[in-house]
């Protein structure tokens, strides 16, 4: 980003992981100029505003937000975080180490209703009534205390998919997201940071973010929709829409990755339809095929 926009004077790194602060300073040195004050901060996004205040002026507003969500690479590829369906290690998965809540307490504690709540709406998982069962069985044996423990009962009551093909590893991926999306409370985070993130903005300025995953996305596209409603009715409601056909044209010229955009009264969404990696990127980098970035501009 830095390298991006040689004309940025000011930059703030937010990130609840210290880990992740460990491995972008040396980046961030490496690019910075004496000409850009730059900050890396150990908060949440939902803190922004508060944030921001610490450093600058917000009745002037920033310019530009990139959020970029979901976990990394290094929390994924680390097996004491907890994340990964493929190593064994403990039930962790907190974004923030210092945070108190983790998966083991979700499974071994959390009444029935909530185990399959989250299994349902955060994983999307069509066998979540089983999962739920055998899960909230399990802790009359002790419980889960590892990854290892809760893949060997999702390898037990998953079926074979067609061609004998095991399934397990995608209920499994399901599962962990589920886990994951509730220590974190990563929804409602990301809504209540979405709000924030754009009242931090200055006029024209955007705020882009980068999902990962249909749930992540479906709040995103909705609270564009909703951030960019407004009021105006007759005359003045034609005025503008005059005015946003014109700031259109003038944004369509300039950027030609513009195709489809979105007008109301508070904003411009940019992107009608997210973007998505191209074929080529996806070579370099597997792990951004499900990424989807969307962009709203302040008036």
């Amino acid at each position: 980003v830095i390298r991006g926009h040689p004309e940025m004077k000011f930059f703030v790194g937010m990130d609840v992981d210290s880990v992740a602060h460990d491995i972008a300073q040396p980046r961030l040195d490496a690019v910075l100029s004496s000409d850009v004050k730059a900050f890396t901060v150990l908060r949440n996004f939902r803190d922004v505003k508060s944030v921001l205040r610490e450093f600058t002026d917000l009745n002037m507003g920033v310019d530009g937000i990139l959020m970029d969500l979901g976990m990394s690479s290094m929390q994924v590829d680390n097996p004491a975080r907890g994340f990964s369906v493929l190593g064994d290690g403990p039930l962790d998965m907190r974004m923030d180490p210092q945070a108190s809540l983790k998966a083991e307490d979700v499974l071994n504690s959390w009444p029935d209703s909530e185990v399959g709540r989250i299994l349902r709406e955060y994983g999307e998982e069509s066998n979540w009534r089983t999962l739920q069962k055998k899960i909230v069985n399990a802790r009359l044996n002790g419980g889960f205390h590892s990854t290892t423990d809760l893949l060997d009962l999702i390898r037990r009551v998953t079926p074979p998919m067609k061609g004998g093909r095991q399934g397990w590893i995608k209920t499994a991926t399901r599962v962990f997201q589920a886990l994951r999306i509730a220590v974190n409370d990563e929804l409602k985070t990301l809504e209540d940071s979405l709000y924030s993130c754009f009242d931090c903005l200055a006029p024209r300025g955007r705020l882009a973010v980068i999902s990962f995953h249909s749930l992540e996305d479906r709040i995103v596209k909705q609270t564009f929709l909703n951030i960019i409603k407004g009021g105006e009715d007759g005359e003045e409601r034609e005025s503008l829409n005059s005015y946003l056909r014109e700031t259109s044209d003038e944004i369509k010229e300039k950027e030609a990755w513009i195709k489809q955009v979105i007008h109301g009264s508070n904003g411009t969404i940019l992107t009608k339809r997210p973007i998505t990696p191209s074929g080529e990127e996806e070579k370099l980098n597997r792990r951004s095929r499900s990424a989807k970035l969307r962009v709203i501009q302040k008036h």
